[in-house]
């Protein structure tokens, strides 16, 4: 297992990395304009569920292919950006209808499976936080120690865990924010078209990000 001064410093540069807002942040909140509370945290655990998916790989040998190759980058990249892409156009579609759900739970847990596979996705389709994984979690092991694929494991649920928590907290900062706004149709439907223009605006982001090598 790794050092408790590894693992210190792992969260640490960890927590750096998670409270400046990225692309999670961003789907997040663009979740929790266009849907409200219970989606954005939907999507929060579907999310981390995907990047930690992404940890696995890593620890499991794929993350250096993704690493070196960049066709294999590009393509996840393209993925996870036209993902991003459908569902702020769905999200800016269905604008208009939010009132209504808000004021009608049926489905919801129907609506509940496809917001956390639709976190998943994204959070799996993000090639930049695998090559963050497979560039930094080596670091921070302790081979000497033995388990080097557990010490990876490990250090990815501390980053998960970290993630998760502060995803969510923006995700119920946003949610509040849209109650205000739920209190007008129109105010709601202009909330609904800017979570869905922020999604689109980050699948745009994503797809034209590209490698610095």
């Amino acid at each position: 297992m790794p050092t408790v001064d590894r693992l210190v410093a792992f969260a640490a540069m960890s927590l750096l990395l998670i409270v400046v807002p990225g692309p999670s942040v961003l789907f997040v909140v663009g979740r929790a304009l266009a849907a409200g509370r219970r989606a954005a945290l939907t999507s929060v655990l579907g999310n981390t569920l995907g990047a930690y998916v992404l940890v696995v790989a890593v620890a499991l040998g794929v993350g250096s292919l993704v690493e070196r190759s960049v066709v294999v980058f590009t393509v996840l990249k393209l993925a996870g950006a036209a993902w991003l892409l459908y569902l702020g156009v769905r999200a800016w579609r269905q604008r208009g209808a939010l009132r209504g759900a808000l004021t009608g739970d049926g489905g919801a847990g129907q609506r509940g499976l496809r917001t956390l596979w639709e976190g998943f996705a994204v959070g799996v389709a993000n090639p930049k936080t695998m090559v963050f994984f497979a560039a930094v979690l080596p670091q921070f092991v302790d081979r000497g120690a033995g388990h080097v694929v557990a010490q990876m494991l490990l250090l990815g649920l501390v980053f998960n865990v970290m993630a998760l928590a502060c995803d969510s907290v923006w995700g119920l900062a946003a949610a509040t924010a849209r109650d205000w706004f739920a209190r007008s149709p129109r105010r709601l439907s202009l909330v609904g078209g800017v979570g869905g223009l922020t999604m689109m605006g980050l699948g745009v982001t994503v797809a034209v990000t590209g490698r610095k090598d």
